[in-house]
Order: C-alpha cells, then structure tokens, then sequence
C-alpha cells in the first residue's frame, strides 16, 4: 500500500479542522437563530396579549358579561386584533403594525384563552400549560377575567416553517461556501507552502547520495526559507569537508611514502651490496624514521584534539619566563641563518592557566615555523605584551610573505603556501594546525596577518588568571641576539 504523502496529510487536516469548525459554527448558529426566532414571536405574542386586554376590558363594559363572546370565535379574533379570515381562509390581517403580523405567523390568537373571574375557560386556547403567561383583565378596580396565552415551542404555521427552513437554508449555503473556500485554503497550503520543504527533502536525498554540490532556491524570509539557506550551507560544509578529506589524504599518502621510498632505496642498496652500511647511511635511515615518527605522532594529536581527548594539566605558570626560555633555545638556530632576533618581553610575570609542556610544544612550532621560513639574513621580533585580561604575543619576520588570501589558511593541516617546497624546509604542514587546537583548548585565539618587515606576523592571544600584578610603564625588557 503507498504510503499518504505529507501534502496530502496537511491538505487533509487542515480541509478536516476547517470543516469541523464550519459545522460547529453551524450548528451553534441554527440553535441560535432557533432559540432567538421563539424568543421573539414569544415577546410579540406578549406584545399583542398586552394590546388585547383593553379591547377586552371595553367588551365587558359594554355587555356586563363574557356571554357576548362566548362561542363567538369571530368576536373573539376580532377583539384580539386579528380577523376571521386570517384563520379560515389564510388571508392577510388587514392591520398596519409589523408587531402584530409577525406574531400572527405561529397564530398568536389561536394559542390566548380567556377565563372568567373564576378561572373557568370562556373561549380559546383549550389547555392551560405551565409556561403560559396570563394578564389580568380588571373593570372598576374589579378582576373580570384572565386572559392567559401558550408560548411558542415548535414552528407549526406554514408561512413560519417557509421563513425557518430559508434562515436554516442560507445557514447551510454559508457553511459550504465557507468549506469550500476552506478547501482552496488547504491545498493553498498543502501545494504552495510545502513546495519548498519537498525540494529540500529532494536536495536531501541526493545529499545523501553523494551529490555534495546540491542547492535549494531560496525564497522569503520565513522559517521554510531559513531551512533551505540552512540546507545550502551544509552542502556547502559538506562539499568542502569532502574537498578537505581527500586533500588530506592525498597528503598524508604522500609524506608517508616520501620517507618510506627513502628508507626502502636505501635498504635494498644495502643488501644488494651497493651502498655499504656507514655511520652516515645509518644516520639518514635514522632521520628518515624521526620525520615517519614526528608525523605519526602529529596526526594522532590532531585525531585526539578532534574527538576531544587530548589530555592537558593546567597549571598556574609565568608566560614571560616560559617565552624567554623558548626564545633562548632557538637563538643558536637563529644565528645559524644569520637571522637577528629582538625580544620586547615585560619584567613583571603574565600568570596563566595553562598546560606548560602543551605552551612548550606550541611556541616550539611557532619558532621553528618562523626560523624555518624566514630568509637568511632577516629579522625576527618578538613581543610579549599585555592588553586588558589577555597576555599577546606578536612573533614577526621578515620576507618572503604571504599573499593576504592565503594568511587564514596557514593554520590548516598540510596546507603549504608553495605546494612544491621541498620537504627539508617545509615540513609536514600539521605544525601550526597543532598550534591552533592548542590555543583553543586554552580558550585563547591565534592569527596569522601580514607582517610590517615584509613577512608573516603570528599574533597570539591567551587568556590571563584574574590576580595579576600591576603592569608599569617602560617595564620591559628588550634584547638582541
């Protein structure tokens, strides 16, 4: 059995709850238009009781008695306002008042009764009912008689079911023009406004087919609309991830077999007899090994930083000591490239909350990426600072640059600005990627913008601890090496 799409189930509910609605109306509406339409004879049933009495009060004073109308049924009529006519022939009263016509409709005369002065009936209606209202008829200060009528509990008269049965009638054209005004209303709504939530369910499925390019047209500014934009960017995240994971592997294969190719030329030569087995060859197979470790363990840093596991110990320790003490590691690599290094670091401690072997390891990447990047005979300045309730550090060289479309992608794994550079002096390409999980993991930030002496400048910002002292001016120490 096929299963009922969501337009059809939406067109149905909403045609369903506007239908139920239209009914109820309905039938609150013909119970209240019932009970009105009594309502109203009854008061001009009472309206034209009230009229009746003194015509009856003047029939007294002229006979002395009610003989003169007893079995008189036309006498009778004539002295409620109506004529014979209108109960013989259904001919129409030849009165002037509205009020009286309209209580003529469910015969008014016909349910009055007059009772003499010892409530014995005299002629009219022929039962006394519990609802019936009565008016006394009074001569001289003397109760005469009662005049007593039914009220109005069904439409019996036919000119009163003909004016029932059109109210009740209009009432039902009105409930289905509203159902069918309903009904366009719901398809309106099943059709138009699920048209955008089917083409993302499309888009979705060729998603998930592969299809990472997939778009949906956006259109307004409603939550349907926000979805498909909402859509867009995931495909959007998706196809880059996608992009990103094959240049990644495509990356992680080619430095594995760069020092693997090595390693195995050399083995091979060795036992072919062709290269004999010197401190020197044993020294390259050990460099070879160090590169296929130091990637090995990069990789499963940055695989433990993205699931979160990546264990830190934070501790209370002093930024200014722990620059100063990677700074003076590196001056020898420094001198080595004729690179002259200026620090700027303040006397007074910059306290954090921080894992110090993790601060190693990032300001070691941080410097060799310099060192290793910077030409020989270049500057390297290096400024410890503090601003507000951060600790900023600002590593600058001097050239070559880097165009400024490619600074923000300096922190992602294996990205080389020359994708030719040779692996001696570009190393693997996870250095700085390991630089930003670290400072993120210690809530700090870290960029990467162009640099005044015509290279990169890394600026580095970590948060300090709340106690720290006060910092005071001309209270650093700068230093060349």
């Amino acid at each position: 059995m096929k299963r009922i799409g969501i337009t059809i189930r939406v067109f149905l509910a909403v045609l369903a709850t506007a239908a139920l609605a239209v009914l109820a109306m309905g039938w609150a509406t013909h119970l209240s238009f019932t009970r009105g339409f009594f309502g109203y004879l009854n008061e001009q049933q009472m309206a034209r009781m009230d009229a009746s009495v003194p015509r009856l009060q003047q029939g007294w004073r002229e006979h002395g008695s009610w003989d003169f109308v007893r079995n008189r049924p036309d006498v009778w009529f004539r002295l409620l306002g109506a004529e014979q006519t209108l109960i013989d022939l259904g001919l129409p009263p030849p009165l002037a008042d509205e009020d009286v016509i309209a209580s003529d409709l469910l015969g008014a005369g016909r349910r009055m009764m007059l009772l003499d002065s010892q409530r014995l009936r005299v002629i009219g209606f022929p039962f006394v009912l519990p609802e019936s209202q009565e008016r006394p008829i009074v001569v001289e200060g003397q109760t005469v008689g009662w005049l007593m009528i039914a009220p109005v509990q069904a439409a019996t008269d036919e000119a009163a079911l003909r004016f029932l049965g059109g109210q009740l009638q209009a009432v039902m054209w009105v409930g289905l023009a509203a159902l069918g005004v309903a009904g366009l209303a719901a398809w309106w709504v099943a059709k138009g406004l699920l048209a955008p939530v089917r083409r993302v369910a499309a888009a979705t499925h060729r998603l998930a087919a592969g299809d990472f390019g997939a778009q949906v047209p956006v259109q307004g500014h409603d939550e349907v609309a926000q979805l498909g934009q909402d859509f867009n960017q995931l495909s959007q995240a998706l196809a880059r991830n996608e992009q990103m994971r094959r240049a990644f592997m495509a990356d992680i294969s080619h430095e594995l077999r760069t020092p693997l190719s090595v390693l195995r030329g050399e083995l091979e030569a060795v036992e072919d007899g062709i290269h004999p087995m010197t401190p020197a060859l044993l020294s390259l197979l050990q460099s070879e090994v160090k590169t296929l470790t130091q990637l090995v363990q990069d990789l499963h840093e940055l695989a433990l930083a993205d699931a979160g596991a990546l264990t830190y110990r934070k501790q209370d320790l002093d930024m200014v000591a722990l620059v100063r003490q990677e700074a003076e590691a590196f001056s020898a690599a420094a001198q080595d490239k004729a690179l002259r290094l200026t620090m700027s670091l303040p006397h007074a401690p910059l306290m954090l909350s921080a894992d110090a072997a993790r601060l190693h390891q990032l300001l070691h990447n941080l410097l060799d990426n310099t060192i290793r990047y910077t030409d020989a005979g270049g500057e390297l300045h290096l400024r410890l600072r503090r601003e507000q309730d951060d600790a900023v550090l600002d590593l600058e060289d001097s050239a070559p640059g880097v165009a400024p479309e490619v600074l923000p992608r300096l922190f992602e794994r294996f990205f080389r600005v020359e994708a030719s550079r040779g692996r001696a002096s570009g190393g693997s390409g996870l250095g700085l990627a390991i630089c930003r999980s670290i400072v993120e993991a210690h809530g700090g930030q870290i960029e990467a913008k162009a640099s005044p002496l015509g290279g990169v400048w890394i600026e580095l910002r970590l948060p300090l601890t709340r106690h720290q002292p006060p910092e005071r001016a001309g209270d650093f120490d700068d230093s060349r090496s």
